[in-house]
């Protein structure tokens, strides 16, 4: 069998069977941490533009954007899309170096409320689409990575498996809405290098691509069934030949979902691990900002070429500065939403402090990247003391989760400004309940 026909009849399995408890319980909180993404990503550039863009789909359809405007399911995939990746807080899969909840939980909203899904096919949908794309991420690995955006491609098939997942399409309609989504994927690194818009619009992109691949597939459009293994298709154009047969061994029988990361940062994620570390060794040494000497971060060579912005004059800039973040966390003691404000970007103390920031590649950290991401972080106080600090995880990986509270606070932290504080709490009692619901419709603003 071929690799769309081979995840095509996981999900077929998958659908015959009831939800295992972890499951559901992970792709709750993952929905949960997607709206602590959409909403705040809802009311600024690119989403708040594409409102414009896209004006002649919108106020019209059978689905909604996330504050409520009625849409159409394509449109809707597309700006949600965006939104949930706009302020860098939407979640990742570490070893497929990807965000699967912004595309993959867009599209499947989309799908399930242009069909008057429950809110049990929705969670159950979000499940395949992680389960399938994940695995396709952590197969085209480091080497897809190094050109590649895979939000942007990845999120693509996280995408059409769970809007297949909804419209229920039989095994041959389900591998061919993979195999479209294959060649729909995209999203170039170079995009994000410098000061755009583009990042977030990758992963509006995927969800909308995935979405018109299923819809494309129901109606009996084909695809090319070997254009993943093929010698001119997807692992081979865009990596170095993945082993699909270790990709997809434990499909069916673990769950990625389960093992997510919930950012607990504003930022580029390859950033957290420096940031967490300066923060537990600013703790230790019981020291000001102004009391530092010299900061140097030692991490895996990803964190630098992607977050390595030196000078960072806008908050697209600064979300991927590393010097800029770390500073930052060690002026102001977190690096959330207002880190981004332009007062923040122009303080004089936390600038001064990025120049008296170095950064290095860790040659053991960074062959130990993606599975692990982790930062070695030294500090020298000005009345000469010297700590150094490993940090072996990020706060909010599988290995240092946030719990359910942590999540619920993120949630309501960067929900409640936009929404209210009461509109927000009776949204996330909703959610925790999602699975006994039958609609899955935005409320109006």
């Amino acid at each position: 069998m071929y690799v769309v026909e081979r995840v095509a009849r996981y999900a077929q399995e998958f659908r015959g069977g009831p939800i295992p408890a972890q499951a559901l319980h992970h792709a709750k909180r993952a929905v949960i941490d997607w709206h602590a993404a959409v909403v705040p990503g809802a009311v600024v550039a690119p989403a708040t533009l594409l409102e414009r863009a896209r004006a002649e789909d919108l106020d019209r359809g059978s689905a909604a954007l996330i504050l409520g405007r009625p849409a159409t399911a394509r449109a809707a995939a597309l700006i949600n899309g965006t939104a949930a990746h706009a302020v860098e807080v939407d979640d990742i899969f570490k070893f497929g170096i990807y965000h699967p909840g912004a595309p993959t939980i867009a599209a499947a909203f989309a799908a399930a409320q242009a069909v008057r899904a429950n809110g049990e096919a929705l969670l159950r949908a979000v499940i395949v689409g992680y389960e399938i794309s994940t695995r396709i991420g952590a197969a085209m690995g480091r080497a897809h990575y190094r050109f590649w955006h895979n939000t942007g491609t990845v999120g693509t098939f996280g995408a059409a498996a769970a809007c297949a997942e909804v419209y229920r399409l039989d095994a041959a309609r389900f591998a061919h809405a993979i195999a479209t989504a294959s060649t729909f994927a995209a999203g170039l690194q170079q995009a994000f290098r410098i000061d755009s818009m583009s990042k977030p619009l990758h992963s509006g992109h995927a969800a909308e691509a995935g979405l018109l691949a299923a819809q494309a597939a129901r109606e009996g459009v084909t695809g090319s069934l070997d254009v993943i293994e093929g010698d001119a298709g997807f692992g081979r154009a865009m990596s170095n030949g993945p082993d699909w047969d270790i990709a997809l061994a434990t499909l069916g029988r673990e769950f990625h979902i389960t093992q997510m990361t919930f950012k607990n940062h504003a930022c580029c994620g390859h950033t957290f691990a420096a940031i967490d570390g300066a923060l537990a060794l600013q703790r230790s040494l019981g020291v000001s900002a102004p009391e530092i000497e010299r900061v140097r971060v030692a991490t895996y060579r990803p964190a630098l070429e992607v977050a390595g912005i030196e000078q960072p004059a806008t908050a697209a800039e600064a979300r991927f500065s590393l010097k800029y973040v770390v500073a930052t966390a060690l002026a102001h003691g977190s690096v959330r939403l207002a880190a981004f404000e332009p007062a923040r970007l122009a303080d004089p103390g936390t600038r001064a402090l990025m120049q008296r920031i170095d950064l290095e590649v860790e040659p053991q950290l960074d062959a130990a990247f993606p599975g692990q991401r982790a930062a070695q972080v030294e500090i020298v106080t000005r009345d000469g003391r010297c700590e150094r600090h490993l940090q072996p995880a990020r706060k909010g990986d599988p290995e240092l989760p946030l719990s359910d509270s942590e999540l619920e606070d993120k949630y309501l932290e960067l929900s409640a400004p936009v929404l209210g504080d009461k509109r927000a709490r009776a949204l996330l009692a909703r959610l925790w309940r999602l699975d006994e619901s039958d609609t899955v419709a935005f409320e109006s603003a």
